[in-house]
């Protein structure tokens, strides 16, 4: 008996010993959020979602396109020749700033539509959408995640909201058992359920990454939690999930981080392939399956945060850039990407993309006649090659996983246009970049946005791109991104973040001496 009291009072230390720890660190907290000039975190989305409340009219306004941003949403309407766009987030340097605007881009006519409707979701990236033409046309958001403008405080959503694109108007859906808190998940349609996979939540002190799997039933408006036999993915989030001819889901590579000892990190970029779907053993044909399987064909360099989209066939699935980060002793950089990529989904083999110009192909008739380039044509072409080489893709750090960023010697549009003009080998591609948005229209394929980063400073794009995949000769520029216009506030180089430090010592020791 004495021994059982004993581990009693004991286990009644632990309990009073960890609520206070708790209790510092809010009260630690509090302490940083005022000097910050921040409410706390729930205190903002309450005030953002009753302002939103106040709400009592539709409007829908002609505007200039988004603003900069990334880890927004973008997909095709169902019935329009229209793409929507909603929320994202952009970091300006000092702030960062999340959004909930819902867009509407008309193809035909290259112009923009914001739409304001009443009692809408709270801001958020990293969060997904699809878009269905049942019921008069629906678009369904899940998850995602708020940052307070300090990046001092995340707050993870598990909502699920409808917006029905005939009446306009948002609607929160009410239903038990779903996913908990998540960003950088991945959420498809197949037939009449939304199926949602991974993500991560993060509250500053640990990072848990998922890899569950989820239904929602868009008739009983239920979730329900699946849990196939084999052996599942390992919990990540920034990963591709794509519907498979046959009604089955295919998960591709993704990222996660774990802790290796005391305020270390290591991050881990994934290129194995599960296939989850019904199992064929099963009589019920009630019971999923796990399989881990190979894609075939071109090997091309591992990465996260590659956007991925499927053709209205369900044929092949597209995919442009995504990041790969590097460790070493001095911190994390990566690598950026802007190669353009397919997967046959019957065959599961990828292959990249090359484009061929109109100007290649008078390029090789002068070769077949043994003509040369003018000298001065020749030169030009070497320029822009160089130019080129010399762009190395840089720098990351978190997506739903990455905050991606900045890079000042990527080739501008004219740059690159000149380049496709002299005749190069090479046609015209967007920019390296993480975290796009990639949409399907009538089999055009549209690309927007999305981030670089390069040293310590953070370019995120504006940008608007089209190629028809039919033909694959050429991306058109639908909207040029223009650099000048970027606003930086933040600091270029850690030697300046040095010097920032040292002047801030200075002063504190001056203070002192005071």
């Amino acid at each position: 008996m004495g021994k059982k009291d004993k581990n009693k009072k004991k286990g009644k230390g632990i309990e009073k010993t960890q609520a206070k720890t708790e209790k510092k660190l809010i009260t630690k907290m509090k302490k940083e959020l005022k000097d910050l000039g921040e409410d706390n975190i729930e205190s903002m989305i309450a005030q953002i979602e009753k302002e939103e409340q106040k709400r009592l009219q539709v409007t829908e306004t002609e505007v200039e396109p988004p603003s900069r941003r990334v880890n927004f949403s973008l997909v095709s309407h169902p019935d329009k020749d229209q793409l929507i766009f909603y929320g994202g987030e952009y970091f300006n340097g000092q702030k960062t700033f999340v959004y909930n605007d819902l867009y509407f881009y008309n193809i035909p006519t290259n112009t923009w539509i914001l739409i304001k409707a009443s009692a809408g979701p709270p801001p958020r990236c990293s969060h997904q959408m699809v878009a269905t033409s049942a019921n008069k046309g629906q678009l369904w958001l899940f998850g995602g995640e708020f940052v307070s403008p300090s990046q001092s405080q995340f707050y993870h959503y598990r909502d699920l909201w409808v917006y029905h694109l005939n009446s306009k108007q948002w609607e929160k859906i009410t239903a038990p058992n779903g996913p908990s808190a998540r960003s950088g998940h991945r959420m498809m349609l197949v037939k009449k359920q939304l199926f949602v996979f991974g993500g991560f939540h993060d509250n500053l002190r640990d990072c848990k990454y998922f890899n569950d799997l989820y239904s929602f039933d868009l008739e009983t408006y239920k979730w329900k939690k699946i849990e196939p036999v084999g052996t599942p993915p390992t919990g990540r989030s920034a990963c591709c999930m794509m519907p498979l001819p046959d009604g089955k889901i295919l998960i591709y590579g993704g990222y996660s981080k774990e802790s290796v000892k005391k305020d270390m990190e290591k991050g881990h970029v994934y290129t194995d392939a599960f296939i989850v779907g019904l199992d064929k053993h099963d009589p019920t044909e009630t019971k999923f399956k796990w399989q881990q399987v190979k894609l075939g064909n071109q090997y091309f360099s591992p990465r996260c945060s590659m956007p991925v989209t499927t053709a209205t066939n369900g044929l092949s699935a597209y995919c442009f850039g995504g990041v790969f980060d590097h460790e070493d002793d001095e911190g994390i950089y990566g690598n950026f990407f802007n190669d353009f990529l397919q997967l046959d989904l019957e065959k599961m083999a990828w292959r990249q993309i090359e484009l061929s110009s109109k100007r290649d192909v008078k390029t090789k008739r002068r070769k077949n006649k043994n003509e040369e380039l003018p000298p001065n044509e020749a030169s030009e072409i070497m320029d822009v090659q160089e130019m080129a080489d010399s762009v190395e893709s840089t720098t990351i750090s978190d997506d739903g996983v990455f905050k991606v960023t900045v890079g000042p010697a990527v080739l501008s549009q004219s740059s690159t246009s000149d380049a496709t003009d002299v005749g190069t080998s090479k046609p015209f591609q967007p920019s390296h970049r993480s975290n796009c948005g990639l949409a399907i229209k009538h089999g055009v394929l549209y690309l927007y946005g999305g981030a670089f980063e390069y040293a310590k400073r953070d370019l995120t794009y504006n940008d608007l791109y089209s190629i028809d995949l039919r033909k694959l000769d050429e991306w058109k520029v639908l909207i040029e991104d223009d650099a000048s216009k970027v606003e930086w506030l933040g600091s270029d180089s850690e030697s300046e973040e040095e010097d920032e430090e040292e002047e801030s010592n200075s002063d504190d020791s001056d203070m002192e001496a005071n």
